[in-house]
């Protein structure tokens, strides 16, 4: 095939045919008006699709740890990880617990 029979923009490769590129080269122009009414963005599409594509990926709105590092027993760490995903939160929460429990003690020493 000549170079001239290929379609317009058409470039010879091993990913996709003559054929492949005629299939979807045959697209119209858009008019000046079509392009006038095109939209940028999630302002052309409705309110609630616009809404879930802009939170996709997103974490959500909770506070943020601080990443630390910390040293703990290697048997402690074993039995945290050892219950699976979500064993840093279990931790999280051990430990925030541990400090309400000292804040209750606290309470409890100044008022004997």
């Amino acid at each position: 095939m000549k170079p001239s029979d290929h379609a317009p923009g058409y470039v010879p490769n091993a990913a996709y045919s003559q054929a492949d590129w005629d299939v979807v080269s045959d697209n119209p122009e858009l008019t000046t008006e079509q392009l006038a009414q095109m939209r940028l963005g999630s302002e052309g599409l409705p309110p609630d699709l616009a809404a879930a594509l802009d939170q996709r990926g997103r974490r959500p709105a909770k506070a943020q740890g601080v990443p630390v590092s910390l040293n703990v027993d290697p048997d402690v760490l074993a039995a945290y990880q050892a219950g699976g995903p979500g064993w840093q939160a279990r931790m999280n929460a051990a430990l925030a617990e541990g400090i309400a429990r000292g804040k209750r003690r606290t309470k409890a020493v100044k008022r004997g």
